[in-house]
């Protein structure tokens, strides 16, 4: 199960740049709940971005909880760019908590599969009825501007929709847009079934 400890502050998020690619007007006395939801829908879409390539735009916390290795010397995470592991932390049945030595895994950083692997012959033991969690931060960057360029065209792409479809809700289950889909097509990762990583 992956957690996500910290969101992304709206003031990270491209609010002015969004209005202006909407062409959307200033100065009217209702702007405060237009920001709103203009924030929401940069929201969202960051959100099916993400969800869609496993790719975190915008760096924040995660953990990831485990109750076995998935193998037994390496772990993938489920989202990149990791860019640092803070912790790897191994739970008892009764919550009885150590921190794993950092010396016995080393994080591999990938653009596609990230994970942690051992530095010896297997990763810290799970002991029965316990679990892991890794803490680590994913992230391109902290601000907008560490986006590629790519991606965050196809937020605001996947935004402007959001905002043209508020009212008849005719957005609502639809696939992706083309335009969308190509730009974050050479993001996403491809499983391949029973393959390490």
């Amino acid at each position: 199960m992956l957690k996500e400890l910290t969101a992304v502050p709206d003031a990270v998020l491209p609010l002015a740049e969004f209005r202006d690619h909407l062409r959307l007007g200033t100065g009217f006395s209702d702007t405060g709940a237009e920001d709103a939801a203009l924030l929401a829908y940069l929201r969202a879409a960051l959100a099916a971005i993400e969800g869609r390539t496993a790719k975190a735009l915008i760096a924040r916390d995660f953990t990831l909880v485990l109750t076995a290795w998935r193998w037994g010397d390496l772990q993938t995470l489920p989202i990149a760019p990791v860019r640092a592991v803070a912790a790897l932390r191994v739970i008892d049945r009764a919550g009885g908590e150590s921190l794993a030595d950092a010396a016995a895994w080393r994080l591999i950083e990938d653009l596609a599969r990230p994970r942690i692997e051992a530095r010896g012959a297997a990763l810290p033991a799970i002991p029965a009825g316990g679990r892991v969690e890794i803490d680590f931060t994913a992230g391109f960057g902290p601000v907008w501007a560490d986006l590629p360029v790519d991606l965050a065209q196809a937020v605001f792409l996947l935004a402007a929709q959001y905002y043209e479809f508020r009212h008849d809700g005719a957005g609502e289950g639809a696939a992706l847009p083309f335009g969308v889909s190509a730009l974050i097509e050479r993001w996403r990762t491809v499983r391949v079934l029973g393959g390490r990583g």
